[in-house]
């Protein structure tokens, strides 16, 4: 699938499909996550709804460890977020309307704890836990960038220089899960 780029010319996205049934397969993941590996976000968007205008937006979302999302929620109007761990894990953080940790939740494929259903008024951010992972992602359309997200205002934006900090001290946090351990623990490993 070729890539999508945005006006600053770094992918965001994949193209989306024309195809009335789409099928996923590896070979679409596997070109998925390179693109992943070669943008500047260290993540991409691989849509499978067919335009910005349908009324449910689903995708796979691909993340490489270092990739930032600021901390947003879905609030004008309200609109709930699944995200599903295909491979890979994640940290999914919440947080109050003052910018303090509310939760967080390691996600991984094969754990007891794989994915979240958020309602669409509450702060998060999630990032990688491990290399090439791979999420499944469904919120309610049509998909408008002006309306999609409220930022944090407590929050760096995206590419800004206190980004990369902010996503280290949230990694860092006592209460930030690491993967290791806790994975093993989830899935009744030793």
């Amino acid at each position: 699938m070729p890539i999508n780029h945005d006006p600053l010319n770094f992918p965001k996205s994949m193209q989306s499909p024309s195809e009335a049934v789409v099928v996923i397969t590896s070979s679409h993941i596997a070109r998925a996550i390179a693109a992943s590996r070669e943008s500047p976000r260290r993540r991409i968007i691989v849509p499978l709804h067919r335009t910005s205008a349908d009324p449910l937006q689903r995708m796979l979302n691909i993340l490489q460890p270092g990739s930032y999302i600021q901390p947003h929620r879905h609030a004008n109007p309200s609109r709930a977020e699944s995200l599903v761990v295909l491979s890979g894990a994640i940290c999914y953080v919440t947080f109050n309307e003052s910018g303090e940790v509310a939760d967080q939740y390691m996600l991984a494929a094969q754990s007891q704890q794989i994915g979240v259903d958020t309602e669409g008024g509450v702060y998060h951010t999630f990032y990688s836990l491990e290399s090439d992972t791979v999420l499944f992602e469904v919120k309610p359309g049509p998909y408008s960038p002006e309306a999609d997200k409220e930022f944090a205002p407590w929050a760096p934006a995206e590419g800004s220089e206190d980004a990369g900090r902010y996503l280290e001290e949230l990694s860092q946090s006592p209460r930030a899960p690491k993967r290791g351990a806790q994975i093993a623990q989830q899935s009744g490993g030793h």
